[in-house]
């Protein structure tokens, strides 16, 4: 059985459906494992929610073949525009694919990368920041992030360096990185109080290798440092992407995918924490596809999220799915 009909088995009526969304986190990517590009994330975006707009997060996709080492990045951003012009087209319905991106520099380069984020800009006029991904753990179980971070990235000196440079230029940092690192964020965005810093997939509360049955001692030391980092006006929450395999539900191993019940269930906590210490207006719910499609459907994903803030007012609502994200990533 393959990922899609594995997904089918479980299929829900759509709630609200007419509610708009932004979703604020997604990939594009066309590589030997898998291939997600506008098909693929229109099939998902028209699954029955009214997905207005997306923005679309860097993973690594069509870096430059050549030229120096550290421009190849913007790579990513000349393709992303590409499919987002392809979309704002009309051609492919109304929803507009990428109309924000958040893609890669190096910021370890200090002032230098400067460089790279004026070419970033000069590629898209739709690019909005980048995110450079610090998650690290000691764990030979748990892989790091992608860029190979070093232990403690967030406090170095030249990766400091180069975050000044996203400010100076009115750019905003998606920040990707494992629970216990919560506190270095915090002392990040106090350090930068004007820049933008948008919070991904909670913190990436870990739950497999040495996490494994510790659920319940990290969620209470993450509970008290989302609530020190929220002190930090200038941080939005994306809610989402803790269906990952790394978080340790377990879903992607079952025979019958995840339903929206069981979603709630099994990390409604997060996002009612989440929303207590923010506030709606630094909330947005992400949908991380297509890596939490591990678990559960694009359709079924978002009937949780309603379902977790079902009791809340339609304002509440409406900056939950949409205005803040098109707040944090200044969306037409």
């Amino acid at each position: 059985m393959d990922r899609d009909e594995w997904l089918a088995q479980v299929r829900e009526p759509i709630i609200e459906p007419e509610r708009p969304i932004c979703d604020p986190h997604h990939h594009l990517w066309d590589n030997e494992r898998s291939r997600y590009l506008l098909d693929e994330l229109l099939a998902d975006t028209d699954s029955g929610h009214n997905i207005v707009s997306t923005v679309f997060v860097e993973c690594m996709a069509m870096y430059r073949a050549g030229g120096p080492e550290f421009l190849r990045p913007v790579g990513e951003t000349e393709f992303v525009n590409g499919v987002a012009a392809m979309s704002a087209s009309g051609g492919y319905g109304n929803m507009r694919a990428c109309a924000g991106i958040v893609s890669f520099a190096d910021l370890t380069l200090g002032k230098a990368v400067g460089e790279v984020l004026d070419a970033h800009m000069a590629a898209s006029g739709r690019f909005r920041g980048i995110r450079h991904a610090a998650g690290w753990d000691a764990s030979e179980e748990v892989r790091n992030s992608h860029t190979n971070p070093p232990e403690h990235l967030l406090l170095e000196p030249a990766f400091r360096e180069g975050f000044a440079e996203l400010g100076r230029r009115g750019l905003s940092f998606d920040a990707w990185l494992y629970h216990a690192q919560i506190p270095e964020l915090t002392d990040l965005a106090r350090a930068f109080p004007d820049t933008i810093i948008v919070f991904d997939h909670f913190g990436g509360p870990l739950g497999i290798g040495p996490y494994e049955g510790g659920r319940e001692e990290i969620f209470r030391k993450w509970r008290s440092d989302i609530a020190d980092l929220a002190r930090c006006e200038n941080v939005y929450a994306k809610l989402g992407g803790i269906f990952m395999p790394i978080n340790g539900f377990g879903f992607h191993k079952r025979a019958v995918p995840a339903n929206s019940d069981e979603l709630v269930a099994a990390a409604g906590r997060y996002y009612r924490h989440a929303i207590d210490c923010f506030g709606v207006e630094r909330c947005m719910f992400e949908s991380n596809f297509p890596v939490d499609k591990a678990s559960c459907s694009y359709a079924v994903l978002w009937n949780a999220f309603k379902k977790l803030v079902i009791d809340a007012s339609d304002d509440e609502k409406t900056w939950l799915f949409h205005h803040a994200a098109a707040t944090a990533y200044r969306l037409d």
